[in-house]
């Protein structure tokens, strides 16, 4: 849960700097974020799955 917490900190954090990051570089940060989600939950699924 941390971690969601976390991600969503900087998700506001890279939102502010969106308006002065060109197109192209603001696609790959939000290529980025949205692997890094879904590899968690993948993992959590795995997890809860296991158990």
């Amino acid at each position: 849960m941390l971690f969601v917490v976390a991600a969503l900190l900087l998700l506001g954090v890279a939102m502010g700097s969106v308006a002065h990051l060109p197109l192209p570089a603001t696609l790959v940060a939000a290529a980025a974020i949205g692997a890094w989600l879904a590899v968690f939950a993948v993992r959590e699924r795995r997890t809860r799955h296991h158990h």
